[in-house]
């Protein structure tokens, strides 16, 4: 497929190329990943179903949404696919362990899937249409995070604002709707929902893993109006008081459709292998990679210097990161990650509880960890995530080792079998070993998949809450 080359405004051309994208436009690699993605994804909302933040808002969906055809996964309950989609978004979202995408602004286009995931099972639709709805929204995800210059994070703007543009699209597309109706919908969805970065500045909230998956609801909601004749400004992006004018200076709109069909953008996300914020994952491996290898116990360390970013030593090496009381500062806190690292030798979600994150042990290194700002870093971003740490040692060495790239980023990828691995640790407590089998197999074989909510039924928990 290629793009369309009219002058029309370029929502109308994102909008004509999604409604006519089909499976059989996809490369076989595009399809392997979108399944890649999609487990890793069902894993992380299994996980997420135990966390507070979800049991907040499913209550307070209890009592809000309305019955329907999506499946809240854990639950089993059918919604309506507004609500549906935010349920399972905040899931997928809600440890900050799914995939990621850094160019010019960070994204984290599974955030976007349970939009294609209520939607399909609206319109009962089976496991290629899903596929094709994963594809759809890590392309036009991560374009829009690769089109403005400065990127808008560095604006301060969240990367949510990007994703109220997409979900639209993902879901008129799973909805079947003509591409006049998408394009209303990317309008009516973009133009009310740019998300403020002060989300992820300083002392973070609930809200730091809940705004992306507000703005995946927004474009069911707008994808559901413009089915039904709701209209949108068809000149969100490009147009007078649209996205460009209003967050300047430069974008380059022409990496939003050129090569469309050509080449794949999903297999240039990466995955986490660490449920933390992303700019900590190189750190991290560095870290560990010293620890393991000279066998440093906590009392041998006296400094960790770390060589980074500027906008890590300004977002995840605050005052407030220094002294991390709750998960959600925790995670994007390069201090007490390093802290967690040096400590219990591994990053997962059991470092994340309250007891953990109050670890006398580990609150004793945090300032320990120093970052500072390289400029010739920053030159090298985001072609490479590169770090530089140096370890110093109560006898005097100055262990040093610099990294390009995490675990998880394409160039040095998760394996099929370390994200079944991690889909495994996750749902273990809430899916039996069969379940999660089932699962496993029914998602490797999604082409072969007679409906997407046959998928669904295979998420409810063994025990509810």
């Amino acid at each position: 497929m290629t793009a369309s080359t009219t002058t029309e405004k370029i929502t109308a051309t994102m909008a004509r190329w999604a409604a006519g994208l089909q499976f059989s436009h996809l490369s076989d690699d595009a399809v392997r990943q979108a399944k890649r993605f999609l487990l890793d994804s069902l894993g992380c909302a299994l996980g997420g179903y135990l966390q507070h933040d979800v049991k907040i808002a499913l209550a307070v969906l209890g009592e809000t949404a309305g019955r329907g055809p999506a499946t809240v996964i854990g639950t089993g309950a059918r919604l309506d696919p507004v609500s549906a989609s935010l349920a399972n978004a905040l899931m997928v979202r809600v440890m900050d362990y799914n995939d990621i995408y850094w160019k010019q602004d960070p994204s984290h286009p599974s955030d976007i899937i349970p939009a294609a995931i209520a939607c399909c099972e609206r319109a009962g639709s089976d496991g290629r249409e899903l596929i094709v709805g994963i594809a759809l929204g890590h392309e036009f995800e991560q374009r829009l995070c690769e089109a403005a210059f400065p990127g808008i994070r560095e604006r301060g703007w969240h990367h949510a604002t990007l994703t109220a543009f997409v979900s639209p699209i993902v879901a008129g597309r799973a909805l079947h709707l003509g591409w006049e109706q998408i394009q209303h919908a990317i309008g009516i969805s973009a133009s009310h929902h740019a998300t403020l970065g002060a989300v992820t500045a300083g002392k973070l909230t609930m809200m730091k893993n809940t705004v992306d998956p507000m703005a995946t609801q927004a474009g069911v909601l707008a994808a559901l109006l413009a089915e039904r004749g709701y209209t949108g400004p068809e000149h969100v992006i490009d147009g007078k008081e649209g996205l460009v004018r209003c967050l300047g200076p430069e974008w380059k709109l022409d990496i939003l459709t050129d090569g469309l069909g050509a080449s794949w953008r999903i297999t240039q996300c990466g995955m986490k292998a660490f449920p933390t914020e992303a700019l900590t994952h190189t750190p991290i491996s560095a870290v560990l990679d010293l620890v393991h290898e000279h066998d440093l116990k906590p009392a041998q360390i006296t400094k960790v210097h770390i060589r980074s970013l500027a906008r890590a030593a300004d977002i995840l090496a605050d005052p407030s990161k220094y002294d991390p009381r709750g998960k959600e500062t925790a995670d994007h806190s390069l201090p007490y990650v390093i802290a967690a690292a040096i400590v219990d030798r591994q990053v997962t979600p059991q470092q994340f509880t309250e007891a953990k994150i109050n670890d006398p042990a580990i609150r004793a290194q945090l300032r320990k960890v120093e970052v500072v700002a390289d400029p010739e870093i920053e030159k090298a971003f985001p072609a490479l995530q590169r770090v530089i740490v140096t370890i110093f040692t109560s006898d005097g060495r100055q262990l040093t080792r610099q990294l390009d790239y995490p675990k998880g980023d394409p160039r040095n990828p998760l394996s099929d079998r370390e994200i079944e691995e991690k889909f495994d640790a996750l749902a273990k407590p809430v899916l039996s070993a069969t379940a999660r089998a089932k699962v496993k197999d029914a998602v490797w074989n999604l082409e072969k998949l007679a409906t997407v909510s046959d998928l669904m039924r295979m998420l409810k928990a063994k025990r509810q809450r």
